[in-house]
C-alpha cells in the first residue's frame, strides 16, 4: 500500500507520530479538557482506518499530553445535548442517528493491530467508553478519577459500552459502574480488572505504554494478532464452533512464513522477523464473520 505520512494529515484534534512500528497518538485539545468534539472522533475514525492497512504499523498507542487537565473528561456539551446530533436525525427520526462515539469505537475494536490506551489523567462518559473500551490494553495513573456518569445526565450509556463493558468486567460490576454513575478509582475492586496496568505517578503511564507498545511491535506477527482478535472478538456459539474456527485459522497460520520464522527464531534463541504482512492476507476465508453495514439508508455518515 501507499506510504502514509501521518504529519501530513492536517490534524487538528490529535498528533500522529510513528514511533518506528508504533503509531502514537496524542490528543491535543488541552484548552478543552481533552473533551471529546470537534472534528476528534472523525480524526480518530480517519487515523485508526490508515494504521489497520498501514503494514508499517503494528501498534497503536493512544494518550494525553501528561500535563493536561485530563485524559479524557467526555463529551463537549458547551452546545447542550443536541449539538451531538445530525440535521438528518430530526427529518428522518430517531432510527437515523448514528452516535459518533460508536463508530470511533469499532474503528478502534475493529483495527487488526494492537491497540492501548495510556489513561494518564481523569476520564469521564465517553473517555471511558469509547477512548477505552475498545481497546486490547489499557494502562492508567492510579490517581485517576474514572466515571460513568450518564444516568446522573439524564441518558443512557453509549459508544458500545453496554457490549464491550459487561465482557470486559462482568455484568454484576458493569451494573454498578453504569448504574450508580459513581466516581471511582483505579485500584477499585468493580474497575481495577479492566487494567494491564496500574501506574502509581502519572508521567509514568506513558511511557509504561510505549515499552510494551515497542516490545510488541518488534516481537509479534500481525497475522497472529489479527487471527487472535478475530478469535476473541467473533467466536462460535459453541465449543465445537470454536475448536473448528481456531483449528481453521491454525491451519492458515501455521502454513505461513511467520509461523516458520517464529520456530526457527526460538530454535536459535533470537529475535523474530516476522515477514507476513496483513496486506498479503489471501485466504477468502478471513473475516469469517459477517460484516455489518451499520450506516443508515440515507444518513450521511
Amino acid at each position: 500500500m501507499a506510504i502514509v505520512d501521518y504529519g501530513a494529515l492536517k490534524l487538528e484534534a490529535i498528533i500522529a507520530i510513528l514511533d518506528g512500528a508504533v503509531l502514537v497518538i496524542t490528543l491535543n485539545r488541552a484548552k478543552q479538557r481533552n473533551s471529546y468534539g470537534g472534528t476528534l472522533p472523525t480524526e480518530l475514525i480517519r487515523t485508526f482506518d490508515l494504521a489497520d492497512k498501514d503494514d508499517r504499523v503494528r501498534v497503536v498507542v493512544v494518550t494525553a499530553e501528561s500535563d493536561a487537565p485530563a485524559y479524557c473528561s467526555g463529551a463537549d456539551i458547551s452546545k447542550g445535548w443536541g449539538g451531538l446530533f445530525k440535521p438528518e436525525d430530526e427529518v428522518e427520526g430517531e432510527t437515523a442517528h448514528r452516535d459518533t462515539g460508536g463508530q470511533v469505537a469499532m474503528a478502534i475494536y475493529n483495527c487488526r493491530k494492537i491497540s492501548i490506551a495510556a489513561v494518564n489523567g481523569h476520564a469521564a462518559g465517553v473517555g471511558m467508553t469509547a477512548m477505552q473500551l475498545p481497546f486490547d490494553l489499557r494502562f492508567v495513573w492510579e490517581g485517576a478519577k474514572l466515571v460513568f456518569p450518564f444516568v446522573r445526565r439524564g441518558i443512557n450509556t453509549e459508544a458500545t459500552s453496554s457490549y464491550l463493558l459487561p465482557r470486559l468486567v462482568g455484568y454484576s460490576r458493569a451494573n454498578s459502574l453504569l448504574l450508580t454513575g459513581a466516581t471511582f478509582s483505579p485500584t477499585s475492586p468493580l474497575i481495577s480488572s479492566l487494567y494491564h496496568e496500574i501506574i502509581p505517578r502519572r508521567e509514568d503511564v506513558f511511557p509504561a505504554a510505549l515499552a510494551l507498545a515497542k516490545d510488541l511491535a518488534s516481537n509479534t506477527s500481525q497475522i497472529s494478532v489479527a487471527y487472535t482478535k478475530g478469535l476473541l472478538q467473533h467466536p462460535g456459539d459453541t465449543i465445537e464452533e470454536n475448536h473448528i474456527l481456531d483449528s481453521r485459522a491454525l491451519k492458515l497460520t501455521g502454513s505461513g512464513a511467520d509461523a516458520a520464522e517464529g520456530a526457527l527464531a526460538f530454535k536459535e534463541r533470537r529475535p523474530p522477523k516476522f515477514p507476513d504482512m496483513l496486506s498479503k492476507i489471501s485466504s477468502p476465508w478471513y473475516p469469517w464473520w459477517k460484516i455489518v453495514d451499520v450506516r443508515h439508508r440515507k444518513a450521511k455518515l
